[in-house]
């Protein structure tokens, strides 16, 4: 019996359309993951009543989620984990109504989703992890996805409402990226 890839026979396949029907399905199921997680997410910020707080909420993680993975995506990195650390990134934040200690507490609750979702691979939750564990400190330099994170909250902040000013703790960082995007 001849096995086939929808519809289409081996022998019809070379190695070229093998590859792009792999990547095709590969990023059918990575913008899968993402759907699913940012449905999650919707539904816990739709618990915020103020309806200004609930707006920011969705406006802050959605633009950061975004900007990172359009920046993964520029550095090499992988824009879907970039943007699904972004949407979990200030989640504890926003559920607690406290930004005391959030990106540490933001970690141990994305580990939760994740591992309730099951949307990620131990790996991948590690890396997650560690960038919302490690964005809140602006002034040091981590891994390649820290960074990432980092610079999309940054970029978010500096770029969202341009008539207030630039913290100083994010400015050296808005700067080089303004270089860096040849801004």
């Amino acid at each position: 019996m001849e096995k086939n890839i929808e519809g289409i026979s081996f022998r019809e396949y070379n190695i070229g359309n093998m590859i792009k029907l792999i990547r095709k399905k590969l990023k059918e199921a990575s913008m899968g993951r993402l759907k699913e997680l940012r449905k999650y997410v919707d539904n816990e910020l739709n618990k915020i009543e103020d309806f200004d707080k609930r707006n920011g909420a969705i406006v802050h993680l959605y633009g950061v989620s975004l900007a990172a993975a359009m920046i993964a995506r520029k550095r090499g990195l992988d824009p879907d984990l970039a943007s699904m650390a972004a949407m979990l990134h200030d989640l504890y934040a926003y559920a607690a109504g406290s930004y005391d200690d959030h990106a540490h507490k933001g970690a141990e609750l994305a580990r939760s989703i994740l591992s309730e979702l099951k949307l990620t691979d131990e790996e991948e939750t590690d890396t997650i992890c560690l960038a919302i564990y490690r964005h809140d400190d602006k002034l040091a330099e981590d891994s390649a996805m820290d960074e990432v994170l980092k610079d999309a909250d940054v970029i978010h902040h500096c770029m969202h409402d341009l008539s207030k000013p630039i913290k100083d703790k994010e400015r050296a960082r808005f700067d080089k990226l303004c270089a860096e995007f040849g801004m």
